[in-house]
Order: C-alpha cells, then sequence, then structure tokens
C-alpha cells in the first residue's frame, strides 16, 4: 500500500520554521488550534515537533512570563520533550501504523530528509478499520 494515498501534503500542513519566534509559534498553533506542530528548516528539513507541553515547560522553567519576551525566544532554542519520529515516503503501512502508536500525526519525508507532510492517525485508524472490515 502506498503511503501517499494518505498524505496530507505540506501545502496542507500548518508547520513552524525553526528560526521562527516563540510568539510566532504560538500565534500559528492558537490559530489552527492544535496541540502539536512540526518544525522544519528553510531547506525544507524536518527538524522535530513543537507540543504545547514544550511551551509550557519553557515557561516554568523561566520562573515568570510576559509575552513581550516571547517575540526574542526563538523555537530552536526551545527544550523539546520528544519529536514526532518521521517515516520514508517509500515505507511500508506496517511501519507507518507502527510509528504512529505514539504520535497523532506522522511527518514524511523524501530520501532527502525533506518534509513533504503528514499522515494523521485518524486517517491510519480509518484504513485499519477498512481492513478490519473487509476479513469481517
Amino acid at each position: 500500500m502506498n503511503i501517499l494515498f494518505y498524505l496530507v501534503p505540506k501545502s496542507n500542513v500548518a508547520y513552524l520554521f525553526d528560526d521562527y519566534t516563540l510568539r510566532q509559534a504560538l500565534e500559528k498553533m492558537e490559530y489552527h488550534k492544535y496541540s502539536s506542530v512540526p518544525i522544519i528548516n528553510r531547506a525544507g528539513a524536518y527538524v522535530g515537533t513543537l507540543t504545547e507541553g514544550d511551551v509550557l515547560w519553557e515557561i516554568c522553567r523561566k520562573g515568570s512570563y510576559d509575552f513581550r519576551d516571547a517575540e526574542d525566544i526563538p523555537i530552536r532554542r526551545l527544550h523539546r520533550k520528544r519529536d514526532n519520529q518521521p517515516v520514508n515516503v517509500n515505507c511500508n503501512i506496517e511501519d507507518l501504523v507502527m510509528t504512529s502508536l505514539n504520535q497523532n500525526f506522522v511527518p514524511v519525508i523524501d530520501d532527502n530528509g525533506i518534509f513533504i507532510g503528514i499522515v494523521t492517525r485518524k486517517s491510519i485508524i480509518e484504513y485499519c478499520y477498512n481492513q478490519y472490515k473487509k476479513l469481517v
């Protein structure tokens, strides 16, 4: 099974550049109502995932927080607890399913590590359900 059938292309994904400030990241996450967002660099390579928890712990580490401070903090400096593991565009569906077990989306990269989109856990569950229905 080709995972491209389930791909949400990069053009339809809310993502952050690693040189964005914390304020830019917060605004984008709030606008799209996402709790985690992929991070890429300006060359297009997948860097990691920023979550609401990462932002919260950064604020806690600072002790006090002024929203204006967020304009001076690049997200590449934030400690991220865990990045969503990407899969290669040529991976098989079994690897995609296993990768999705602990992630709400799976970043997809090409052979050069360039971010091309995501596969949502919802679409993976729908795929598995449809496969199950065929067996029953």
